[in-house]
């Protein structure tokens, strides 16, 4: 007689219990070669033996040496270029100023600064003579009279107010819109030498005779500069005209 069973819920029940015995050595032999696939692979006692040679010779191997860091650029040093002018002083003696080293930090702007340089310079030389010659001599015009503007360091102001100066400062924005930019991209490209804008009617012919003007120019550019620094500092504290004393 058979044991008494409890009736079986078939939806709790696996599939694969429900089929029958040949259909379950089937599935069983069709999934072992998927699982071979994740087994590690078998490896002959030859190669065995290979692999604990060749990590025996990495043990004993001396490491592999650092790779040598590379070296660190030179700084540049514009006083070394042949090409450069203008490093020495009033005695002739050659001079390097750069206290802050703009020439090794910004290589690129080197000619730049020097087209900035000869402007300026070339600026400063005009004023001063300017700045002197106004307090003997003024343009024709109720406006530019001594009693007007008693002294050259009041023109500034003087002339804001009645308008001239708006035209300077439109006149000099129009060259800087029609000359200077072309000539920077000019000379950014290397077609052009800074501060060179083809005015050469009283240039010497010689490159020597150049040389020795285009290195007065600099100089004496630099001495404009400070020079009208000075007179327009003397001229505020004292209230003079020349000789600003």
């Amino acid at each position: 007689s058979r044991l008494p069973t409890a009736p079986v819920d078939l939806d709790t029940v696996p599939f694969f219990c429900l089929l029958p015995p040949p259909m379950k050595l089937s599935l069983l032999l069709g999934l072992l070669p998927l699982a071979s696939g994740f087994s590690p692979a078998s490896l002959s006692p030859r190669a065995l033996t290979s692999l604990r040679s060749d990590a025996a010779a990495s043990d004993d191997a001396p490491p592999a040496p650092e790779p040598a860091a590379p070296a660190a650029p030179s700084a540049y040093d514009i006083f070394s270029d042949p090409a450069y002018v203008g490093n020495s002083d009033f005695r002739g003696k050659r001079f390097d100023f750069d206290p802050l080293g703009l020439a090794a930090a910004y290589p690129p702007f080197v000619p730049w600064f020097r087209e900035c340089e000869l402007r300026h310079g070339r600026t400063a030389m005009i004023a001063v003579l300017g700045f002197i010659a106004t307090d003997f001599m003024r343009l024709p015009g109720e406006m530019y009279s001594f009693e007007a503007i008693p002294k050259t360091i009041d023109a500034h102001d003087a002339l804001l107010k009645s308008g001239p100066m708006y035209q300077l400062l439109i006149w000099i924005g129009l060259f800087d819109l029609l000359v200077t930019a072309p000539a920077a991209k000019a000379m950014g490209d290397g077609f052009r030498e800074p501060g060179d804008y083809g005015w050469r009617w009283f240039a010497p012919t010689s490159k020597e005779a150049f040389d020795v003007k285009r290195d007065a120019e600099l100089k004496n550019g630099r001495l404009a500069m400070c020079a009208l620094g000075g007179i327009a500092t003397q001229s505020i504290v004292t209230g003079h005209g020349f000789p600003y004393v």
